[in-house]
């Protein structure tokens, strides 16, 4: 099968939509299927001037990848031609399926879009993001450019997320295409069992996240303070909780002032951003993972958490629920008050803790890329059905 995927971003190893491509990509390409990427990221320095921002290469997986970039957007991943130039690549390609991985905002990948319907390609469109807050505009241009009654096949990346799409779009042919995850570094981690025990009896958390204002960082430090508050110091004075912060951002900042405002210096420790290969050794000596998005449409680092063996704290509505069942993998809670209430229980209870770990450590979430790309192949089978084609 040729498969083409179109995304606005395309800098591996970067996290979200873009590694969730490559690794896509990838494991594709690794099946024997003829895999593209179509992106409108620019290449790194390295490259010539021109071959920065239009070039097509050999990916070592085997993947091949073609940027359509533009100087003049200021390093955007928008062109001002995309449509066209897509809609040309695509006629060169002849794909068996058009794979479109979007967000709230990706103008090059609905350009990938628009340009597959219009040559009657089986389309297939992800969403990566929630829709919270322009479900009304995305409703509205549905309606406007036919989308509700388009022969493409739909999907997201949690069932929270397509239950928006589903609602915005009016239609009730959304599936799930989750994040895909390789196990086998975070699967050794669990299988270690219970981390080493601590000195103090501290119940250990781990956060691994962009401190952006989007991923309110700054609310975990108080979520943190405030259960610190609740759970008091032990006999020797040392707290009952402790926060590893994993990660850097333009709120990075904020939220070592909100350390010292909090007065929780000895609770919490801000590592800054760290290599990604590091985190299964980072979680090893962790009891439980935080994650306080409220608009995370999956969430790949609780999911890395979940397959370490780490209890997960999370917010219910978001795409954590497709990997964190509540007492089972960890807790879900509807709001800060609940996040606090979670945490204070996770230290004061241990036996529960313990319970979800040995859960955790034992049962694989079922993200693992061969589950992932039967979801994706069954969505390519209605995608090219709609076109009248055979699966």
């Amino acid at each position: 099968m040729r498969i083409v995927h179109v995304s606005d971003c395309y800098a591996p190893r970067v996290g979200g939509i873009e590694s969730q491509v490559e690794d896509l990509a990838a494991h594709q390409a690794g099946l024997g299927h003829a895999v593209h990427v179509l992106t409108a990221t620019a290449g790194d320095d390295t490259t010539s001037a021109l071959g920065r921002y239009r070039e097509s290469l050999t990916q070592p997986s085997g993947v091949r990848l073609h940027r359509i970039a533009s100087p003049i957007t200021f390093g955007l991943p928008v062109h001002p031609r995309g449509r066209a130039l897509v809609r040309r690549a695509l006629q060169l390609l002849e794909p068996d399926v058009v794979h479109v991985h979007a967000g709230v905002v990706s103008p090059f990948a609905y350009d990938g879009a628009r340009a597959a319907r219009a040559l009657d390609l089986p389309l297939a469109l992800t969403w990566h993001s929630m829709l919270d807050g322009v479900e009304p505009l995305v409703s509205l241009g549905s309606r406007a450019t036919g989308w509700r009654r388009a022969p493409v096949a739909l999907s997201a990346v949690s069932a929270v997320a397509a239950e928006r799409v589903a609602q915005a779009l009016g239609r009730s042919d959304v599936s799930v295409v989750p994040n895909g995850l390789d196990l086998t570094p975070w699967r050794a981690v669990a299988a270690r069992g219970e981390r080493a025990p601590s000195g103090s009896g501290a119940l250990r958390v781990v956060a691994t996240q962009r401190l952006a204002p989007r991923k309110r960082a700054v609310p975990l430090i108080r979520i943190v303070a405030e259960a610190h508050r609740r759970l008091g110091r032990d006999e020797h004075g040392e707290p009952r909780i402790r926060l590893t912060l994993a990660g850097g951002g333009p709120a990075e900042h904020a939220v070592r002032t909100e350390v010292v405002e909090t007065g929780t210096e000895d609770v919490v420790t801000v590592l800054g951003r760290i290599p990604r290969q590091t985190l299964p050794t980072l979680y090893r000596d962790h009891d439980a993972f935080i994650a306080p998005a409220e608009l995370e449409a999956f969430g790949i680092a609780g999911l890395e958490a979940r397959a370490a063996g780490l209890a997960v704290v999370a917010q219910a509505e978001t795409g954590a629920s497709e990997y964190v069942q509540h007492e089972r993998d960890g807790l879900l809670a509807t709001g800060d008050e609940e996040a606090v209430a979670a945490l204070v229980r996770l230290a004061q209870d241990r036996e529960l803790l313990a319970r979800i770990r040995r859960h955790n450590s034992d049962v694989p979430p079922p993200m693992g890329w061969a589950d992932v790309i039967g979801r994706a192949e069954r969505v390519y089978a209605r995608a090219r059905e709609a076109r009248g084609l055979p699966a």
